[in-house]
């Protein structure tokens, strides 16, 4: 059974109602006259009455289309007021925004983005949710994702908005009683701090030029928390590799020292990821933008 859509051919008979002509309606809806006719006729039928007088010359309305016409006055304002709340989100930052990020970007990067941008947008509320899991967007019904990581999923637009190099580093308490390793290969001999979470698993990578490393660890501690792990080293447990954006404010105080300096170990690109599509709301367009200019200028994401 063919179900009816109540509003069908409604548009089509307000624009001629109000125009009292079949081209201006058609012009006003970017259709064809034919298909504004046909939306009527098919309204006129199945409501069995005639709501307009046609003739060659003009347009008007019958006493049926008038008290239709009337009745629907009243429609009419809601159905602007509607229009306007919708297109709003296209043209301001406004309502409602859930975005994801990982527990070590949220506190001390995304976290003071989104106070600025708040102040700045009265009209919208955000909820912050912090996980290391990977979410789907459109199924946990998310704007946006913040993360820190080298995979990237399918279907969504990601844009590049900061990165941050991965260094390994220790307390000077924790080196003054053990030494500082020379050489990668010298950790196997040391307390490491392991982030359960990496990617590839208990083994650090390591190259400098031609050459390249991979050295196993047996983690003294090891912790799905990045910023456990930092406050670990800080407190002289061993030594702990991590991005920059964990500890570099510690390695400028003092509280961790970079060791291995000439090695380099990988780069994490920071991604803002949110799912494709034709219409991306403002607020997330316009967060996206306030949060890569406020890392541009830090000096371990920009």
């Amino acid at each position: 059974m063919k179900t009816i859509d109540p509003l069908s051919g409604i548009a089509a008979f307000l624009s001629v109602a109000q125009s009292l002509s079949f081209t201006k309606a058609a012009e006003e809806l970017q259709m064809s006259r034919a298909t504004v006719s046909a939306q009527i006729h098919d309204l006129e039928t199945r409501l069995g009455t005639r709501l307009l007088q046609r003739t060659t010359r003009a347009v008007s309305l019958t006493e049926a289309g008038t008290a239709y016409l009337q009745a629907l006055s009243g429609v009419l304002p809601q159905i602007r007021e509607a229009e306007r709340a919708a297109a709003s989100f296209q043209q301001e930052a406004v309502g409602r925004m859930r975005i994801s990020t990982a527990p070590d970007l949220g506190p001390d990067h995304v976290a003071p983005a989104v106070a600025a941008f708040l102040k700045l947008n009265p009209g919208l509320s955000i909820d912050l949710d912090l996980s290391l899991d990977t979410v789907n967007l459109v199924e946990e019904n998310f704007d946006l994702a913040i993360r820190g990581t080298i995979s990237l999923e399918p279907n969504v637009i990601t844009r590049q908005i900061g990165s941050s190099p991965v260094v390994v580093c220790a307390a000077p308490d924790y080196l003054a009683r053990h030494g500082v390793p020379s050489h990668p290969n010298d950790l196997t001999k040391h307390a490491c701090l392991h982030f359960s979470k990496l990617r590839w698993g208990r083994v650090w990578h390591f190259s400098r030029g031609e050459t390249s490393l991979r050295v196993p660890v047996l983690p003294r501690l090891e912790c799905n928390d990045g910023r456990t792990l930092f406050a670990a080293a800080v407190a002289g447990a061993g030594i702990v590799l991590e991005p920059a954006f964990v500890v570099g404010p510690a390695i400028r105080e003092g509280k961790l020292v970079v060791v291995l300096p000439e090695w380099s170990i990988t780069t994490i690109p920071v991604h803002a990821v949110y799912p494709a599509n034709r219409h991306i709301a403002m607020k997330v367009k316009s967060f996206v933008s306030f949060l890569a200019n406020h890392l541009a200028g830090h000096p371990d994401l920009g």
